[in-house]
């Protein structure tokens, strides 16, 4: 079993309902060929570094799993043909020290995960209390 880690964005126009059931498919893929999903880390929605197919946002998900390395192909073979997958990229870690690292990010992801995000709410100011701009005075 080697150790791997599966980034993954999809595109911001989706709902939340369609961002779940687009996770909950791609992790049933994993489970249905044998891998074991060990952390999630949902990123949320982030600005891309640039446009990708005139998107300037995306949802980013990062998975930390365990697998078989003869069911690759057949994961990133459905990733491939998904249409709401902006990119994503697979990395494989193999030796020891890169193991060690998987496992130190993986529970860096669990520790810094947020429990409930707060809502920032904007106040507007009622017109009424709105202070009007004063002219400068015209010195002669």
């Amino acid at each position: 079993m080697k150790h791997y880690e599966l980034l993954f964005v999809l595109k911001p126009t989706l709902t939340e309902e369609e961002v779940k059931a687009k996770f909950d498919y791609i992790n049933s893929i994993l489970e249905t060929n044998g891998c074991e999903v060990r952390f999630v880390n949902d990123m949320g929605v982030r600005k891309l570094a640039y446009p990708i197919e005139k998107y300037e946002r995306g949802h980013y998900f990062v998975l930390y799993f365990v697998g078989e390395p003869a069911v690759m192909d057949e994961i990133l073979r459905n990733l491939r043909y998904m249409e709401e997958i902006l990119r994503f990229l697979n990395l494989k870690f193999e030796t020891k020290k890169e193991v060690a690292s998987w496992e130190k990010m993986a529970k860096a992801t669990v520790k810094k995960a947020p429990e409930a995000k707060p809502t920032v709410e904007t106040k507007v100011a009622p017109e009424a209390e709105a202070v009007p701009a004063q002219e400068p005075k015209k010195e002669d």
